[in-house]
């Protein structure tokens, strides 16, 4: 067998590509941009949500040890990833700004004594800084999503244009011979194959994010719970 032979007709990619139309070539540079923004979401989606799980237990341990509220506070200004310590946060500034006396707050007009000022207050700021995490740790997956429901149809759309532009040369070279079709064909057949490359690890990742952004809302529903408790004890 000559290997040599083999070599030289082996089928460039680059160079089909290269080769295709104006609008096959846009296909490409989009499949190309929505393959590069995924894989950076997903990397830095990877890292945001590991240190954020890292730092949360990490917090928690802490947290559950400590019996003043002041030594919690300072525990949770070291992890600046945590959701639950931003939480924390949040719910803490809220009962310490209702703890100085209030000017003008309709809940203190209305007669409402301070402990149950504190605990409206807490249980405001908590349930904002929960939505406020919530869009944080889901933020960017809805380009995954977009980028995995629409690259294999970008894709397509180059192919079908392809071998539309395919049919028009045998047209007008008047030759449908294998030789003339398939080279065009093949090329139109590339967008297909990176639209594909691209949508499925965008849809992979995209489904793995979600799972462990969904358990971190529920982890950081559990603590606001236990936390608003925690404050109504205090």
């Amino acid at each position: 067998m000559d290997f040599a032979k083999g070599s030289t007709s082996d089928w460039d990619v680059l160079a089909a590509v290269w080769a295709a139309g104006p609008v096959v070539k846009a296909v490409m540079l989009i499949l190309l941009a929505f393959s590069i923004i995924s894989w950076a979401i997903i990397i830095a989606k990877f890292r945001q949500l590991r240190r954020a799980r890292q730092e949360d237990a990490a917090f928690l341990e802490l947290f559950w040890k400590t019996s003043d509220l002041a030594a919690a506070g300072e525990n949770a200004r070291r992890f600046r990833f945590s959701p639950a310590a931003a939480i924390f946060r949040q719910g803490m500034t809220a009962v310490e700004e209702e703890g100085s006396p209030p000017r003008a707050n309709p809940a203190a007009k209305a007669g409402l004594p301070a402990h149950r000022r504190r605990e409206d207050a807490a249980r405001r700021a908590i349930r904002g800084a929960l939505a406020a995490q919530g869009q944080l740790l889901s933020q960017s997956l809805s380009f995954l999503a977009t980028c995995g429901n629409t690259a294999p149809f970008i894709g397509l759309f180059g192919t079908v244009w392809g071998i539309m532009t395919s049919f028009h040369q045998i047209g007008l070279k008047g030759s449908a011979s294998l030789a003339t079709v398939a080279p065009g064909i093949a090329e139109a057949l590339i967008a297909t194959a990176a639209g594909l490359a691209a949508a499925i690890p965008a849809v992979m990742a995209y489904n793995y994010f979600l799972g462990q952004v969904r358990q971190l809302e529920t982890e950081l529903e559990g603590f606001a719970r236990d936390l608003l408790d925690f404050l109504k004890s205090s």
